[in-house]
């Protein structure tokens, strides 16, 4: 089966984002297209009339016709061009969520994996930087909306100039115009399908070249406070002189191959103009038609000719367009290659849920060392397990495993004695919750940051609140629960700490009231006392459920009922704080040793 060409795909992908869009468009070009002709063929009318010394009646009955027509067809335009612009936007919008969807929907290894981080972001920085894409795709699909328009106005006109011309003795005149606009199109055509795969490579380069140095730029930050004590102004000033330099090198010879490129086809096409144009006057001097209808010609023809140029422009634009649109499908097309699994996760109000990693090994992809090796730990129902380690021991990456944010290269994990891979994806995922070390919170009121949701369980959040120790900080806030976070979307939104942050993350866990919770790093930016206030009553806090949680102060690790210390990717030990430590030689009693001088009362 032919493969369908990938302009047309992309075309029909963004068209069911909004059908009435390009419709409505269709209308609203037939009236921005009409007015030109309209006052054309109405210019030439009183030109005629004038020249003929026709009654002023007749005269002023053209211009009236020519004034309200003018009105009338401006007053529909404006209508339609705001209709269209709302479309347009709503267009967008659906477009932006579809590509959004994309993202969240593709498999967590695929969204980490830099060659498709970097794919998404060429696709969107394309269209800021040159236009290309779909937003390219979507203003040549109006301007053949456009030049099919016109053309078809130039139909109606050129039909009535070629049966005057017609006559007897001008059909060889008639001949020698219809080869030369023919000839001159055709050496239009032929310079802009050459030039069409070079421009696109130049501005490929212009997009790449923007897209690295939007990298580098983005590892800048010189509005904070070290680069005020550091004067990173002149480091990044020297910098950005050098890029503009660079942007400036690669613009030019865009712009400039480009115009070399476009230069041929310029010159035809006014040449086809200026020999069009003095066929008509010699027409009007021998008489074929009057001095008016020369107005009306030559103006349309003007038209004509720039149509003609602009098809084959058109069809330059779709061809170096392909590449762009050809990423832009492929990023649609990327596959979710993880097993969404079909049995279902049962419902337990005893939480009874057993995990156990099984000679579990795995490598993130392009990576050639494992990140883990060979893991085997069994956690059984309402355990509370501690895993500490070294930077890099592979402890983030257990917990990846665990939700299922990765399959495991080697081994299994089975949940209850089946292979978690067999369970519904959404379903299982629902069964955790997790404050990960690069949470985020949102701009939005305190309950949806809470509730992850549009509404929320009042009495649930409050009390949640005072168990992480947030609520006198709660009670300070204006309108409670309802009270936007940071001033991104609302001057009244109230700005946070790091350790005020962090407990909004825990009651957010807390809140979701899955089977397991999991932490990691869950005090990092508190301060001791409310570090201590937090695993006092962390027991009562998680209740029942199954708790894991990464740390690296090793006090916290003494209420759990099992420690798991990992070390370049393998447990090393398993077991209480006390049995750990009673190991000198181990890595615990080490890591142990290395902080105990914090940990005296």
């Amino acid at each position: 089966m032919r493969k369908e060409n990938v302009t047309v795909r992309a075309f029909k992908m963004y068209n069911a984002y909004n059908k009435r869009y390009f419709p409505l468009k269709l209308l609203s070009t037939v009236f921005d297209r009409v007015s030109p002709y309209f006052n054309l063929w109405m210019s030439a009318e009183v030109v005629n009339a004038l020249y003929a010394a026709a009654e002023k009646s007749e005269i002023y009955t053209l211009v009236l016709i020519t004034l309200f027509g003018n009105l009338l067809i401006r007053v529909l335009g404006a209508v339609l061009h705001r209709v269209v612009e709302l479309e347009l936007q709503r267009l967008n919008d659906n477009q932006n969520a579809a590509f959004n969807e994309k993202t969240m929907s593709l498999d967590y290894c695929k969204l980490e994996d830099p060659q498709i981080r970097h794919m998404r972001r060429k696709i969107t920085e394309n269209g800021w930087i040159n236009g290309y894409g779909v937003s390219q795709m979507r203003h040549t699909a109006e301007e053949i909306m456009m030049t099919a328009v016109e053309l078809a106005f130039c139909a109606v006109l050129f039909g009535e100039m070629f049966a005057l011309m017609a006559s007897e003795p001008f059909r060889v005149s008639v001949l020698l115009l219809v080869i030369g606009l023919v000839v001159s199109i055709g050496l239009c055509a032929f310079f802009m399908f050459a030039s069409a795969k070079k421009v696109s490579e130049y501005w490929n380069e212009v997009g790449d070249m923007m897209l690295r140095e939007n990298r580098i730029s983005s590892g800048y930050s010189i509005f904070g406070m070290d680069a005020r004590i550091y004067k990173q102004q002149d480091l990044y000033d020297e910098q950005q002189y050098k890029r503009n330099e660079e942007h400036k090198r690669v613009f030019a010879k865009a712009y400039r191959k480009q115009f070399m490129l476009d230069l041929p086809n310029y010159l035809f096409s006014r040449g086809a103009e200026l020999f069009s144009y003095l066929i008509i006057c010699a027409f009007c001097g021998f008489g074929v038609f009057p001095v008016g209808s020369v107005i009306k010609y030559v103006g349309h023809l003007n038209r004509f000719c720039s149509s003609i140029g602009r098809i084959f422009g058109i069809a330059s634009d779709i061809k170096s367009n392909e590449k762009f649109l050809k990423q832009y499908v492929d990023y649609f097309d990327i596959p979710n290659d993880m097993y969404q699994g079909s049995l279902a996760v049962e419902k337990r109000s005893d939480k009874q849920f057993d995990v156990e990693f099984k000679d579990v090994s795995f490598r993130y992809p392009g990576a050639d060392k494992y990140a883990l090796k060979n893991v085997s730990i069994k956690l059984k129902v309402g355990e509370r397990l501690a895993v500490v380690g070294m930077n890099g021991s592979g402890k983030t990456t257990f917990i990846k495993l665990l939700c299922r944010l990765y399959d495991p290269t080697d081994g299994e994990i089975l949940m209850n004695d089946f292979n978690v891979r067999k369970y519904d994806y959404r379903q299982y995922l629902d069964l955790f919750s997790v404050v990960f070390q690069d949470y985020s919170l949102m701009g939005v009121p305190l309950g949806n940051n809470i509730a992850g949701a549009a509404a929320w369980d009042t009495e649930k959040a409050e009390r949640l609140i005072e168990e992480v120790g947030l609520g006198a900080r709660y009670a300070e806030m204006p309108k409670g629960l309802e009270t936007p976070l940071y001033k991104n979307f609302d001057k009244d939104g109230v700005n946070i700490s790091g350790g005020e942050a962090q407990k909004i993350a825990l009651v957010r866990a807390l809140y979701r009231n899955a089977p397991f919770i999991i932490l990691d790093e869950p005090t990092a930016a508190l301060d001791p006392i409310a570090e201590a206030e937090i695993y006092s009553k962390f027991d009562g806090i998680v209740g029942d459920k199954t708790a894991i949680y990464i740390s690296h102060r090793l006090s916290s690790c003494r209420f759990c009922d099992k420690i798991a210390v990992f070390h370049d990717g393998e447990i090393i030990q398993v077991g209480t704080h006390d049995e750990l430590l009673s190991d000198e030689n181990g890595k615990y009693y080490e890591l142990w040793s290395a902080q105990a001088g914090y940990y005296k009362e």
